[in-house]
């Protein structure tokens, strides 16, 4: 597996990039497959990506109607809150796009328990059609990283590092004084294409750590992400790549 980092001079340079590859990526898998599944992150780095692909021109180069969208995790809030991972992608770019709505796919926030875990697993069991010990495919896993190493709600010294039979995970995460939900890594892992995109100084030392640090994913979980067969990808702007070599 070969890891590509790409460092851009700005946010901005960042998210146009990874416009271009959700078009190449989508077009491909539809091609391909007749379908672009993809797993969508939270927080406040993708939602330019989101606001950027559902204006022109790149909304008209993705086929909406082939196109099935899950979450890569979720905060323990109901989907109006303004935390909430879905209401982010909605405001930002499903509403303004024609995708089907049974084609979304929520994360159920509001009841984060167990069997919304289990939930979220069936449902993802029944679109990929997967037999026992298989594992969805998505077309695209997009990723941020915390300035503490974090990826998705996979957080540093929780059981969601070291869980690797569930699909989807509720837990508490100290840290956070808060629940999570959260696909787990190896369905991170089985992607065809992972794209982390990671902005700001702050993020330099995990981003170090992640690429070049003494392997301790308990510590620093996004250096368990390793596809098993795909591609894995770093778009990293100037700031957060201080640290790395030259």
């Amino acid at each position: 597996m070969t890891t590509e980092v790409v460092i851009l001079p700005h946010i901005e340079a960042i998210i146009e990039e990874a416009a271009r590859r959700w078009v190449r990526i989508a077009q491909e898998a539809v091609a391909e497959r007749g379908v672009f599944r993809i797993a969508l992150a939270g927080g406040s780095t993708p939602r330019p990506l989101y606001m950027l692909m559902a204006s022109a021109p790149w909304c008209d180069q993705v086929d909406w109607s082939r196109t099935f969208v899950f979450w890569g995790d979720e905060r323990r809030v109901p989907p109006n809150h303004p935390d909430s991972n879905y209401r982010m992608a909605q405001e930002a770019l499903l509403r303004h796009v024609p995708i089907p709505r049974e084609q979304i796919f929520r994360m159920d926030g509001e009841d984060l328990a167990n069997s919304a875990a289990r939930a979220y697993e069936e449902a993802l069991k029944r679109h990929f059609e997967l037999g026992r010990r298989q594992w969805p495919r998505f077309d695209l896993m997009l990723l941020g990283l915390g300035a503490d190493g974090h990826t998705a709600s996979i957080f540093p010294g929780t059981r969601a590092v070291s869980d690797l039979s569930a699909m989807a995970l509720v837990y508490p995460v100290p840290q956070l004084g808060v629940e999570r939900m959260t696909l787990t890594l190896p369905v991170i892992n089985h992607s065809r294409n992972i794209l982390f995109l990671v902005s700001g100084k702050d993020k330099a030392d995990a981003l170090y750590m992640v690429l070049h640090g003494e392997r301790r994913p308990s510590t620093y979980p996004a250096q368990a992400v390793k596809p098993v067969d795909g591609t894995l990808t770093f778009l990293v702007d100037q700031a957060a790549a201080s640290r790395l070599p030259r």
